[in-house]
This record gives C-alpha cells, structure tokens and sequence, in this order.
C-alpha cells in the first residue's frame, strides 16, 4: 500500500483521512489534490490507496472486492487518530460498514455529490465513466433520496484508467456531454460521476456559468464541518460497533 500523504494547515482542526478505494497510486494523487483544494485552513488531508481490490472500479464484482480494502483503509485511519472518512470512488462502496467501525463521520463521494447539487439546484444530471456503470449511479440516486432531483445519468464511455491519457479525449467528451445534459435534461447543475474526474470540475464551472460538482470537495467540506459540530457516527441501532465474534482478520 502507497504511504498516506499529508497537506496540513497553521493550526489543525481536523485530520480527514481520503481514501482511493482502487489500487491505483496515480489516482490517489489526483484525488487528494482535490481534497487539498477543497479543504479549509487546519483541516490535514491524509490520503490512502486501498490495499486490496482492483486497479479501477467499474462494476458490482469491483465494488465487492473493494470494500475490504475500504474497511482496511478506514481501519488504519482510526488508528492514527483520524477525525473523519472520506470514501473517494462514486459507488461509495463499504460506507455502511465503515460506518459501523468508525468513530467520526464517514462520508461517500456520491451522496456527498447529491446533496451539494440540491442545494444550488432543483434538479441535476450525473455525467460518469462507462455506462455499465450508470446503473450504480441510479441506484443510489433511490438509496439517497434523490431520484426525483436526478434527471438523468449519462456516461461518455471513458475506462476510468484512460481518464488522464490524452488520446481519451476525456475533457472534450466531458464538455460535449455536459452541455447536452444542460440543454436536454433541464437540470441547473452537473455531479461528475467519478473521483478521476475531480480535477475538472472548477473549469467546467466556469465554462458552462453552471455548478459542476466534484464528490471528493464536497465530501471534504461536509467532513470538516460536521467534525466542527462536535458530531460523530451514532453507536445507536445498526451502525453501533460489530458484534464481537471470530472473524478473519484483514
């Protein structure tokens, strides 16, 4: 596994541990660069690559085997004191579970996404990377409550390790499909569908006058305020801590 990497502010207020669920190390730094944009003054970014699972995630056998490495990843953050989670794959795969194991919040990017984008807009639209996964999008568009703000998800068929190659086309395939969810599905605002993505958001806000909205900031930012609060992850009913039983250790 890569070794956490680290961005801390004048006076710490809360340490935010940002993990990539996939094995991709190249990833990871995209996504903390995100998280490291997004965070406020003192807030420590400590970024994590998922030491089990597959090198992208693309589909429900993917999401399966990442959640170990998710729960791993959340495990070894609570152990260097971490005050909150952020789970950076739009699936938001393992986040029940790591949930029940964590003290402070843990937060998916995709629900993180979907309550951003209600707040500056009545209805948005997802653009993600390959449209076998749009369904996972869907789903936990019902899961959020958010399907009625969700006009549509739509994908421009990218591999999300092909994201950052520049024969993709990534960024020009994103304009053209965010432009048409603009203009077809009537929405006020856009949630890219994948942490890769996470860079791209601020300029395609500003090229399209429209909120774009990265999960990975916005996760990030609900994480800092929510440690602010004082508020941790309820140990009340089915997120309280696994019953104590032999289990196979990591």
């Amino acid at each position: 596994m890569a070794e956490p990497t680290t961005s801390v502010g004048a006076t710490r207020k809360c340490r935010v541990n940002v993990i990539n669920p996939n094995t991709t190390a190249s990833m990871t730094e995209v996504i903390v660069g995100a998280a490291r944009r997004a965070a406020g003054p003192g807030v420590e970014i400590v970024g994590r690559t998922s030491a089990f699972g597959a090198a992208s995630i693309e589909g429900h056998y993917d999401e399966a085997l990442s959640a170990v490495g998710v729960l791993k990843a959340v495990a070894e953050g609570e152990a260097q004191g971490c005050d909150a989670h952020v789970l950076a794959c739009f699936g938001d795969p393992g986040l029940l579970a790591a949930r029940e194991i964590a003290t402070g919040p843990v937060i998916g990017i995709a629900e993180a996404a979907f309550r951003a984008a209600s707040f500056v807009s009545t209805h948005f639209s997802v653009v993600t990377t390959l449209t076998r996964t749009k369904v996972i999008a869907e789903h936990l568009a019902l899961v959020y409550g958010a399907e009625r703000a969700c006009r549509r998800v739509r994908a421009v068929d990218v591999a999300v390790l092909e994201l950052d190659d520049p024969a993709s086309n990534t960024r020009g395939l994103l304009v053209a499909e965010c432009r048409r969810a603009l203009e077809e599905d009537h929405v006020g605002a856009l949630v890219l569908g994948c942490a890769g993505m996470a860079d791209l958001a601020e300029d395609l806000s500003r090229e399209f006058g429209a909120p774009v909205i990265d999960g990975v900031g916005a996760a990030v930012k609900f994480a800092e305020a929510l440690v602010s609060l004082g508020l941790k992850t309820s140990k009340y009913g089915d997120l309280a801590h696994p019953l104590p039983k032999a289990r196979t250790p990591f």
